[in-house]
């Protein structure tokens, strides 16, 4: 479904804890919509994805970095009257005030779960630098977005198409079609 964008946001940041789905999501939500995505994941320096892969979370002075390099993206994307989802677990407020800079044009979408559901998840995935273990401290790191925000919040307690039709429905174009 390919859908007129004037009245739609220039950015989609996908959020949540590690396993919740963000790449799974913005993957399928970008098809639908007919916009790039790209995985934050890629945005980390080197040294961030070694500290992760050892097992040691974040600091707030590892990520900013990180979070400075997806805002640019976007501020790219936004100047060239680009469209683009991006996965980014985005999990405190000052992150998501650094990735939204003021724009109301750049939305999130918050992907909410269970800590049982995300951690049977990470479980079973294969191939990513995320250990389970480091799990309870996205946990302890989340800062759900408050209404002012004005999130696109979703459960992922539901298959991945009918994740991206509430994700649709919310910014109002389940309907439309362009």
């Amino acid at each position: 479904m390919k859908v007129a964008t004037s009245d739609l946001p220039h950015a989609l940041v996908i959020m949540g804890v590690s396993g919740s789905g963000k790449s799974t999501i913005g993957e399928a939500l970008g098809r639908r919509l007919g916009w790039r995505f790209e995985d934050g994941d890629s945005f980390h320096p080197p040294a961030n994805v070694a500290k992760m892969s050892a097992g040691h979370p974040l600091t707030d002075e590892d990520r900013r970095p990180w979070l400075q390099a997806i805002a640019d993206e976007i501020a790219r994307c936004r100047a060239a009257g680009e469209h683009v989802i991006i996965a980014c677990s985005a999990l405190k407020k000052a992150y998501r005030d650094i990735l939204v800079a003021g724009h109301s044009d750049v939305r999130m979408v918050y992907l909410r779960g269970s800590r049982e559901l995300i951690a049977d998840r990470m479980e079973h995935r294969q191939g990513h630098f995320m250990p389970p273990g480091l799990l309870a401290s996205q946990f302890a790191t989340l800062e759900a977005p408050a209404a002012g925000e004005h999130p696109i919040a979703v459960s992922i307690d539901a298959p991945v198409a009918a994740i991206v039709d509430d994700i649709l429905q919310q910014l109002n174009i389940g309907q439309r079609r362009a």
